[in-house]
């Protein structure tokens, strides 16, 4: 019978990085999404002060990812792993404790740059053991991903349930169990993460800016990084249209929930079929379905919203296209990085990606924001920010062919 034993892993388990991500979102989405109302009812903070702290807190996640990535190929992703659990534990030990303004703005910055540190940590990782399993006739890279997702997403539904069902105690009470979420999850897997075995002949790590060097990689993140741009529309731009169509704010839970089952349901069959069709091709169709979302609401933003439920249509359109987008290009995109990245520089490759989607975010939210507001009443006005908004991820589609298709001879003989 095998004895227990404290020391880390012999070898990687590749379920076991799914499973981490189910966790992790658990645990950030139980706490994150009542930050916001913490800061108007309990520290009693203007709007514009909570749309600050929520805007720092994205840009030390997305904006540090690069670094993240960095850091992990130079001292290993087991240990910056354990380092971002333990970063943001102590976000959220400051989030629950803080009794003025600057603990808590550092306590939601620790909660990004631990994130920052684990997650593109975890997608080398997911890489390098779905190569490997690839190599051995099992499941694809581009599956492990897809897998990566649906318990992702999994996460992201029961974190705000268990959040809500700790919200009569008080926000720094559903803090405290964040903190204890990662407390566990770093336990675990300082015992179930193997130590990276380098051999004699040690990797040779590159300065993490060399990534940059690379003229198609870095046409490739900024036209993937409208993906990131468009799939947030969903915090940003969908309650404007929800608004317009004379819903509330009790329409958003149902339209997540669609997004949600959709990826559960379909996420691994899209990525099967995404994988025999190949990258070059799949690409481009997720970008057009994006860009056709967008669309989609333009159409009806000159009308009258309908009555009913039927009120929703235009949501429910432009949720379920951008769901079906995301799920086929995000794996596909993820499983072509390792084909732009050597071995050593995997972390800073997936850390760029992610740092290219969090700029494009900040940037095209504060452009957005404003042209948003012409789009809250039906009129002819209200069709011009949903045109625009579609017309980003169109030109990635059309970027995405013009990048891959150098790349088509090298992939089939290497497949």
């Amino acid at each position: 019978m095998p004895r227990f034993s404290l020391r880390p892993a012999v070898t990687l388990w590749p379920p076991l990085l799914p499973g981490s991500q189910f966790v992790f979102n658990i645990g950030f989405y139980a706490v994150v999404p009542f930050l916001a109302i913490f800061l108007r009812n309990d520290m009693m903070l203007s709007g514009g002060l909570i749309g600050l702290i929520l805007g720092l807190r994205t840009f030390s996640q997305q904006g540090m990812f690069i670094v993240g990535g960095a850091l992990s190929d130079r001292f290993g992703a087991r240990t910056i792993i354990l380092y971002g659990c333990l970063i943001r534990v102590l976000g959220y030990l400051l989030l629950a404790f803080g009794q003025s303004l600057w603990p808590i703005i550092l306590g939601a910055c620790l909660t990004g740059i631990g994130g920052a540190l684990f997650s593109p940590s975890i997608e080398a990782l997911l890489a390098k053991a779905g190569t490997q399993s690839e190599a051995n006739g099992k499941r694809s890279r581009a599956e492990w991903f897809a897998i990566f997702a649906v318990w992702g997403e999994l996460g992201a539904v029961l974190g705000p349930v268990a959040g809500a069902l700790l919200t009569g105690l008080g926000f720094r009470q559903v803090a405290l169990a964040g903190a204890g979420v990662f407390i566990i999850a770093l336990i675990l897997l300082s015992v179930a993460l193997p130590t990276e075995q380098r051999g004699k002949h040690a990797l040779n790590v590159l300065p993490w800016w060399t990534t940059f060097r690379q003229p198609r990689f870095v046409a490739f993140i900024i036209a993937y990084s409208s993906w990131l741009l468009s799939y947030n529309q969903l915090y940003l731009a969908l309650p404007v249209e929800i608004q317009r169509s004379g819903g509330s704010e009790k329409d958003l839970g149902p339209l997540f929930m669609l997004a949600s089952v959709l990826i559960v349901v379909f996420q691994l069959p899209l990525a099967r079929f995404a994988r025999k069709t190949g990258a070059i091709k799949i690409l481009p169709a997720g970008f057009l379905l994006l860009s056709t979302a967008f669309a989609s609401v333009a159409v009806f933003a000159a009308m009258e919203p309908a009555e009913g439920w039927l009120r929703l249509l235009p949501s429910v359109c432009f949720v379920t296209l951008l769901t079906t987008g995301q799920m086929l290009l995000v794996p596909a995109a993820k499983d072509l990085i390792p084909w732009f990245a050597e071995e050593s520089t995997l972390g800073a490759h997936y850390g760029a990606l992610a740092t290219a989607g969090g700029v494009a975010v900040l940037a095209g939210n504060f452009a957005f924001g404003g042209l948003l507001d012409n789009a809250l009443v039906p009129s002819t006005q209200a069709i011009y920010p949903w045109l625009l908004l579609a017309l980003f991820p169109l030109c990635s589609a059309v970027a995405m062919i013009l990048i891959c298709r150098p790349l088509q001879t090298t992939l089939i003989t290497k497949t």
